[in-house]
């Protein structure tokens, strides 16, 4: 850190085509849960909400499902919006995380849970630090989501 309390470097840009490239992962997601019944949620966290996205920054979700084992267990969702491999799967408790890697090594975390993780009464302490540091709602047809977004 310089005298000033500011990062002696400032963060990397993001290259172009990285953006585009987060940008496209972030919107084919989006669409995907526009046409099943069975998601209620799905929230971007981190730093790609917070518009802080660095050249070696992951892309962060969190997808709320009434069938969150159909996520957790079966990979043709992971096909069908093309994410590449999937590298990890560990519980956290309320989620289970589901990371993938594409072909140009941009990993995307779904953390994938059932819609009692956005519960807010009273809101869960995990919950309230990854909202806090940063989210943007992407689905919520039933505004489950933006009730706690508000709690921030």
């Amino acid at each position: 850190m310089s005298h000033d309390d500011r990062p002696a470097h400032p963060p990397a840009a993001l290259p172009p085509r990285r953006a585009a490239e987060i940008d496209d992962i972030i919107g084919r997601i989006t669409a995907w849960c526009g046409d099943r019944e069975d998601v209620v949620g799905l929230l971007l966290v981190g730093s790609c909400a917070r518009g802080a996205a660095r050249p070696d920054s992951d892309v962060d979700l969190v997808l709320l499902t009434t069938e969150p084992s159909r996520y957790v267990l079966e990979n043709t969702w992971v096909a069908d919006l093309r994410l590449g491999e999937v590298i990890r799967t560990r519980s956290w408790g309320p989620v289970t995380e589901r990371r993938c890697r594409t072909a140009s090594g941009l990993e995307v975390e779904l953390a994938v849970g059932s819609p009692d993780w956005a519960r807010t009464d009273p809101v869960d302490p995990g919950t309230r630090r990854v909202v806090a540091h940063g989210a943007r709602v992407l689905h919520d047809p039933a505004g489950v989501l933006a009730a706690l977004v508000a709690f921030r």
